[in-house]
């Protein structure tokens, strides 16, 4: 039976004791025992109030409720670290290659050198309020946005262990950052016109075209490595694969997976401007596409001539966007793209924007430049590039005045004066 007193009045240690006040103001103590017998760890809990929702007396009707459902919580069974939980839980996870990567990554240079010692029952929620908060203010220098999307991973992860009756309670559940900074792009990371041309001049020749392929289409990097010519279509590119991030690697089976958020068989359709079609043409006389066969997720093998397959032995299967990534960087340094630091000023995904910036910026509709960039939904275009759309205050002005108070037909022959609010006009 739980039991609830206040120190002040039992605990000799208690820095009141003795308190002899009936209706004093200090804090109370549960003091309940975990189900399982004698087995069960005797655990304490200090609240500042008795009463209320959130008072002691109500936490002690929930654990003796608790115990009463059968809601049991074997203590053995919460006794498992962090890092084994991780990996169990990864493994049986159903996700894509990159969001696999990417939970990998977090986890080993994150995770589980902060909390991976510890065993699950132990964990608390101040314990990831403090890893979110070094995370981001660590070395690493993980945005606010990124942060906030791997501890859905962690409680998702620790939402397993309460299913799985390990914990009685989420202590990742809603830990979150609030944002520090804006997740719009910021303009002085857009190339200009002349920049993209300065740097498609100065990358590796192989690689001219990817420069193009991003900053007319906007793909991703790795989906501008994995064009093929099924790709091109009349006057549109039909974008289906990206480059796995295991492609160089002679072992892999598959060097293309689907697009991000997307599954095999999804594609998504982008116009293409002449200067693309001729960069195109001009990649093609040069370099013939190659055959590459690769197994898909569905387990069929597949087939793609592809136009930026190795064709040096010993090079792997397919560069990655980490390979490309090099040579884009060593091209911002050589076209004298750099910044204060001597770094180049821009990345692959400045290309990205830039065609988000451009198509924007001349009127294009944001839902349509959100489909064509591969978008999840339109609210992540709008938080991205949303600002970099032209303002329409002339333009909605002019629309409400003509729908709510219309000028007359003849308006603009009649004098001021033959023109007085409430006055009717008639034809001569």
């Amino acid at each position: 039976m739980a039991s609830v007193f206040q120190r002040c009045k039992r605990d000799v240690r208690d820095r009141n004791f003795p308190c002899d006040r009936a209706r004093c103001r200090h804090g109370w103590t549960v003091r309940y025992r975990e189900p399982g017998g004698r087995r069960g760890r005797q655990r304490e809990r200090s609240f500042p109030r008795r009463v209320g929702s959130d008072g002691a007396d109500a936490f002690a009707d929930k654990v003796e409720n608790d115990k009463k459902s059968a809601v049991r919580f074997d203590p053995a069974r919460g006794l498992v670290p962090l890092r084994v939980w991780a990996r169990e839980w990864l493994e049986r996870r159903v996700i894509g290659e990159s969001t696999r990567r990417n939970y990998e990554g977090f986890i080993r240079n994150h995770l589980l050198p902060s909390l991976g010692r510890k065993m699950l029952a132990g964990l608390a929620r101040r314990d990831f309020e403090e890893f979110a908060e070094d995370v981001h203010a660590s070395g690493a220098g993980l945005a606010v946005s990124t942060v906030n999307d791997r501890m859905v991973m962690v409680a998702a992860m620790l939402e397993a262990a309460v299913v799985d009756k390990r914990i009685p309670d989420n202590p990742a559940r809603g830990v979150r950052m609030s944002r520090a900074g804006p997740l719009a792009v910021d303009e002085d990371e857009i190339p200009t016109p002349g920049e993209v041309d300065l740097i498609a001049q100065h990358i590796a020749p192989q690689y001219r075209l990817t420069v193009y392929l991003q900053s007319g289409t906007g793909q991703r990097p790795s989906e501008a490595l994995a064009f093929s010519s099924e790709c091109r279509r009349a006057g549109f590119v039909r974008i289906r694969w990206q480059v796995s991030a295991k492609a160089h690697r002679a072992d892999c089976r598959t060097a293309f997976v689907p697009c991000k958020n997307r599954v095999e068989g999804e594609y998504r359709d982008v116009p293409t401007a002449p200067f693309v079609d001729q960069e195109i043409d001009a990649h093609l006389s040069w370099w013939a596409p190659v055959p590459v066969v690769f197994t898909g997720q569905r387990g069929k093998r597949l087939r793609l001539e592809v136009f930026f397959a190795p064709r040096q032995r010993g090079k792997g299967t397919m560069p990655t966007a980490s390979t490309y990534g090099y040579h884009f960087k060593k091209a911002c340094r050589l076209a004298g793209l750099i910044d204060v630091d001597g770094k180049a000023k821009y990345t692959p995904r400045s290309l990205r924007h830039f065609f988000a910036s451009i198509a924007l910026a001349h009127g294009v509709p944001i839902h349509e430049v959100s489909r064509w960039l591969g978008h999840r939904s339109v609210k992540i275009t709008i938080d991205i590039y949303g600002h970099l759309v032209p303002r329409a205050w002339h333009r909605c002005r002019e629309v409400l005045q003509n729908a709510m108070r219309p000028a007359p037909l003849d308006a603009a022959v009649q004098s001021p004066e033959e023109v007085r609010p409430g006055a009717c006009t008639q034809a001569a």
